[in-house]
């Protein structure tokens, strides 16, 4: 038995509705994919320490990293901590007032990411704010 050319069409309409609706799910969950990875604030908290560096590095997007030496902290037979706090920061004004007081102590907050992003820096953890600036101890 043949089909009728309403039946065809009506076929074709089908199969097109569910291919666009498939293609839009797919989409939406990447982009939520993407955004919880890459832009989803994980966590935030403040880091203490000795300042010991921030630098502009970079190829193709320059980006301020800068590492904060924690005082206080002491590996246990067994373990390994680190007292290296390894961060990047976004804001200029913030990477060039932690550049020109190298050395001091700071208290900063940081914000945490799943994964680092290339215009953002090299690491997860992102300094947004100086909470405070001391001398260093001696």
């Amino acid at each position: 038995m043949a089909e009728l050319p309403n039946e065809i069409g009506s076929k074709k309409r089908g199969i097109t509705k569910f291919v666009v609706l498939l293609v839009l799910i797919i989409v939406g969950i990447s982009a939520i994919a993407l955004w919880w990875n890459y832009y989803y604030v994980f966590g935030e908290g403040v880091k203490s320490g000795q300042l010991n560096y921030v630098v502009l590095k970079g190829n193709l997007f320059k980006t301020y990293e800068g590492k904060l030496i924690q005082e206080g902290l002491r590996s246990r037979a067994g373990t390994i901590q680190s007292n290296e706090f390894e961060f990047s920061v976004t804001n200029d004004s913030i990477a060039k007032v932690l550049m020109y007081h190298s050395g001091n102590s700071f208290d900063l907050h940081y914000q945490e990411f799943k994964h680092p992003l290339p215009w953002r820096g090299f690491s997860p953890y992102i300094v947004d704010k100086i909470i405070a600036m001391r001398p260093p101890l001696k």
